[in-house]
């Protein structure tokens, strides 16, 4: 009676953690055990699941990835790329240098050449995930500002316009089918993380997502990093919901109020009541001390 009264405490504190490690920041619920893909162009999906979410691009010569997600999470990647093409994976993007985006790189044979933006592939180099043997999954080709990959109904355009989430955010544009993928710079319709130890600023941010708003063009869908696919439209607004964030903070800030005051306080203009706020408590400390600097 014991054991089995234990065992069903562990088999709880379980089942706490896996939901823990899937939920992502900002509250929404946790993800899916299984990889799921959705159809947005003949040559386009999306497999959710598992982390960030990954773009499967079918070329005239192979496919192309954007993020893999979790570590472990390569042959679900793989079964759901299988369930649309025989074409082998021939390219990874990686968006930029966190685990649940570039997690499952060691899975595909280092034959397949791996993209980033520069700083990324620097970050990447910090990480316990590439050190030794595994070095030779990290990017073998980086960008600064942009570079464009392919030619034709294959061409993909990677741009990079300043801090934000890291210091090395790329979108990824696919012209040929109006489509782009933003990753984690714009991850769902909430507070981002701001990953301060990798370069993110939240003074940037706005400034970022704002260029990348403005710059792109002939888009008309973007891929979140966690959420759903979005008109491009919703870029540009979230460009707005983080200049109010930053304004906002600022206002504290000269009204002379503590980090701590300003986030019992926080409000938002009823624009964006839809958003989820949960990153509050740890992005006001964070812009607070970037402005002292």
């Amino acid at each position: 009676m014991r054991r089995a009264v234990l065992l069903g405490i562990l088999l709880a504190v379980g089942a706490i953690g896996i939901r823990a490690q899937q939920a992502p920041p900002g509250g929404q619920a946790a993800q899916p055990q299984t990889a799921t893909i959705e159809k947005l162009k003949d040559n386009l999906f999306v497999i959710k699941g598992g982390g960030g979410n990954t773009a499967a691009f079918i070329t005239s010569t192979g496919v192309v990835i954007v993020d893999t997600k979790l570590a472990n999470w390569g042959q679900q990647i793989m079964d759901q790329v299988r369930s649309v093409t025989d074409k082998p994976v021939t390219t990874i993007i990686n968006t930029h240098t966190h685990g649940d985006h570039t997690g499952s790189n060691e899975f595909f044979p280092a034959s397949v050449e791996v993209v980033a933006q520069e700083n990324t592939k620097a970050n990447m180099e910090k990480m316990d995930a590439f050190k030794g043997d595994k070095a030779q999954f990290l990017p073998d080709k980086t960008f600064k500002d942009k570079m464009t990959l392919f030619s034709g109904p294959d061409q993909i355009d990677l741009y990079y316009f300043g801090a934000g989430h890291t210091n090395g955010d790329a979108v990824v544009v696919f012209p040929a089918l109006r489509v782009a993928h933003i990753g984690d710079l714009f991850a769902r319709k909430g507070t981002p993380l701001i990953d301060v130890n990798n370069g993110g600023s939240g003074v940037a941010y706005p400034v970022t997502v704002n260029k990348a708003a403005s710059s792109i063009k002939n888009v008309d869908s973007v891929i979140t990093g966690h959420s759903e696919v979005f008109p491009w439209s919703a870029v540009a607004e979230y460009g707005e919901f983080n200049q109010a964030f930053l304004d906002a903070t600022k206002a504290s800030i000269a009204a002379g109020k503590t980090a701590e005051e300003t986030v019992a306080a926080f409000k938002m203009p009823d624009k964006f009541k839809d958003y989820a706020m949960a990153g509050v408590k740890d992005n006001v400390p964070k812009i607070y001390a970037e402005l002292k600097k």
